[in-house]
């Protein structure tokens, strides 16, 4: 059995030929033809300091749909947070130094049009009454009985999930 010596040399020209594509390579830009959301936010936190972080996923789903080449409006996007684990604190009058961030924040949105709704089990549970909350929060008989009739209505049901960060970007870039 003879062997062919350039056959030994195929895979190596073969690598050779593809390296220099893959170099010179780069990520595609694409701009999805993204419509007007429905969205409906399922906000159940362990901790009522993460609402913070969970607020940032509204920002994260607003701004690039307000930016070229949507430039949609907020009065075009539908959005909804049902609010009805820890956070609930930070949502009455008595807490706002301690969330003011969140507060603020929180108004900021509603002033864009996100409505925020607030379970009326947990904030039995806590014991605060409709004078407790701001004038920008619905109270809502139950959260799980209107994440499904938002859901029913066709809105995407977003749960942000809020991790504590170990690792600085920095450091593991």
């Amino acid at each position: 059995m003879s062997l062919n010596p350039n056959a030994a040399l195929l895979p190596l020209i073969a690598v050779l030929l593809v390296t220099p594509q893959l170099a010179s390579s780069e990520a595609k830009v694409v701009e999805t033809a993204y419509g007007e959301p429905k969205v409906v936010m399922d906000f159940y936190l362990d901790d009522p300091v993460k609402i913070n972080s969970a607020l940032y996923w509204i920002r994260s789903l607003m701004n690039p749909l307000m930016e070229a080449p949507y430039d949609y409006a907020p009065e075009f996007m539908d959005i909804l947070v049902v609010i009805h684990g820890t956070e609930v604190v930070a949502t009455v009058k008595h807490n706002y130094e301690k969330y003011r961030d969140a507060v603020e924040r929180m108004k900021y949105y509603a002033s864009l049009g996100v409505k925020f709704k607030v379970c009326g089990i947990a904030a039995r549970d806590y014991g605060y009454q409709t004078k407790d909350f701001y004038d920008f929060i619905e109270i809502v008989p139950s959260a799980i009985t209107e994440l499904a009739h938002w859901q029913l209505q066709g809105y995407a049901l977003i749960t942000p999930k809020i991790m504590i960060k170990q690792h600085a970007i920095e450091d593991i870039r």
